[in-house]
C-alpha cells in the first residue's frame, strides 16, 4: 500500500507535480476544466481544478479557468449546471453553490499569488455571482439550493450546498475588504446563513429524503467555518466511525461500502480546521494508493467488489489532493483558506514564497 505522509513543512513538489500536470492536461483551448478527457464539467468542479492548478504554480493556466468564467458568466450572474466542448451540456437549472464558489476560487488564488489586478479584473463577476446568489436568500437565512430556467426558485436548501456559500461569502468579503468596497448588506446575508446552519435543521431537506446519509453533509460545517473549534472537533468525532474505514478513507454515503478521494481530502481539511492534525495526516496518507502512474487520482474504491469505481479520475479530484497537500503542510499562501478560516478577517497583502 502506497503512503505520503505530508505534513507542516513538507510538500513533496516533485511527487505532486504529475497531479498539476493532469490538470493542465485536460484543461482546455478555452479555460475550462472537464472532469476528465472528453466529458461535461460544472462551475463548482471546474473551480475546485483550478485551484490545485493555483497550488501547482501553473499560474497562466488558473488564470484561463477564472477567464473562462467571466467570459461565461450569464447576465444574471449565474452559471448553468454543466457544460460540454464550449456548449451548455445541461441547461435546467442554475445552483446556488456552484455560482458562489468563484469567490473561493478567486480569492484563493489571490493569496497565493499577490496580483491584486486579476482580483480587481474579477471583482465584477463576484459580485454579480453573489447578488444572484442572496437573491435566492430565504426568510430563515437559508439560500435555496437552484434556480430552475424553467420553475423558477426551488424552494429547498442542502446543508452541504449552503455551507460552501457560507464560505463563499466569507471570501466575498474579503475580497470587498481588499478592494476598500463596502458589501455590509453581504455579512448580515452570511451571518443569517450560518444561524441557519446552526440553528434551523427544518430549513433543509423538506421535499427530499435527508442528505444526513452523506459525508459531506457531516464534515462540511467544520470545514467551512460554520461549526468551530472544539464544537468542530466533538461534531467530526461524533459519527468518525460511521464514514471512515481504516487504511482507505471516507465513505462517500454511511450504507454504502465505497470510499471516495475528493471527499476524504476535503476531511482532512475539516479535521485540520478541528485541531486534528494527527488525524488529518494519518487519513491523507491512505488515498495514494490511489493514485494512477500519471499523477490522477480515481475517484474511488467499492470496499466489497475490491474494484475501483467508476473507472475516472476527475480533474477537481486531483484538485482536492492539491487543496489537502497544501493545507497540510503550509506549501503556499493559500493553505490556511479551509484549514483556519473560520470567519473573516483583515485582508492582507500576500505572495506566494515557495
Amino acid at each position: 500500500m502506497t503512503k505520503v505522509y505530508v505534513s507542516k513543512g513538507f510538500f513533496p513538489k516533485a511527487y505532486f507535480r504529475d497531479t498539476v500536470d493532469y490538470i493542465a492536461r485536460i484543461q482546455q483551448h478555452d479555460g475550462s476544466i472537464p472532469w476528465f478527457e472528453g466529458s461535461c464539467f460544472d462551475p463548482w468542479d471546474h473551480i475546485e481544478a483550478a485551484m490545485g492548478l493555483t497550488i501547482g504554480g501553473r499560474y497562466d493556466e488558473a488564470k484561463q479557468a477564472y477567464y473562462w468564467l467571466k467570459n461565461n458568466q450569464l447576465p444574471n450572474g449565474s452559471w448553468l449546471a454543466a457544460y460540454k466542448d464550449g456548449k451548455v451540456e445541461d441547461g435546467t437549472r442554475a445552483e446556488s453553490n456552484f455560482v458562489a464558489y468563484v469567490a473561493t476560487g478567486v480569492w484563493h488564488y489571490y493569496l497565493v499569488t499577490g496580483e491584486r489586478d486579476f482580483l480587481q479584473s474579477m471583482w465584477p463577476v463576484v459580485e454579480s455571482a453573489m447578488e444572484f446568489v442572496l437573491r435566492l436568500q430565504g426568510s430563515h437565512g437559508q439560500v435555496y439550493w437552484a434556480e430552475d430556467t424553467t420553475l423558477g426558485i426551488r424552494e429547498d436548501s442542502l446543508i452541504t450546498g449552503c455551507s460552501s456559500i457560507y464560505k463563499s461569502l466569507e471570501c466575498a468579503l474579503n475580497i470587498a475588504t481588499k478592494l476598500n468596497i463596502g458589501v455590509s448588506d453581504w455579512a448580515l446575508a452570511r451571518t443569517k446563513l450560518g444561524n441557519a446552519l446552526t440553528t434551523h435543521p427544518d430549513c433543509f431537506d423538506r421535499t427530499w429524503d435527508s442528505k444526513s446519509r452523506f459525508a459531506m453533509d457531516w464534515f462540511y460545517p467544520v470545514l467551512t467555518g460554520v461549526i468551530k473549534g472544539r464544537q468542530g472537533k466533538q461534531h467530526l468525532l461524533s459519527r468518525w466511525d460511521e464514514f471512515v474505514i481504516r487504511e482507505m478513507g471516507s465513505r462517500c454515503v454511511n450504507d454504502e461500502p465505497w470510499v471516495t478521494v475528493a471527499e476524504s481530502c476535503e476531511l482532512v481539511m475539516a479535521l485540520l480546521a478541528a485541531g486534528e492534525s494527527t488525524r488529518a495526516t494519518e487519513l491523507f496518507g491512505w488515498l495514494h494508493q490511489f493514485r494512477d502512474d500519471d499523477g490522477s487520482y480515481w475517484t474511488g474504491y467499492a470496499l466489497q467488489d475490491k474494484v475501483l469505481w467508476p473507472l475516472e479520475k476527475p480533474t477537481w479530484t486531483a484538485g482536492a489532493v492539491m487543496l489537502a497537500a497544501d493545507a497540510l503542510s503550509n506549501y503556499t499562501s493559500a493553505a490556511h483558506l479551509f484549514r483556519e478560516g473560520a470567519g473573516l478577517h483583515a485582508a492582507k497583502d500576500t505572495v506566494q514564497t515557495n
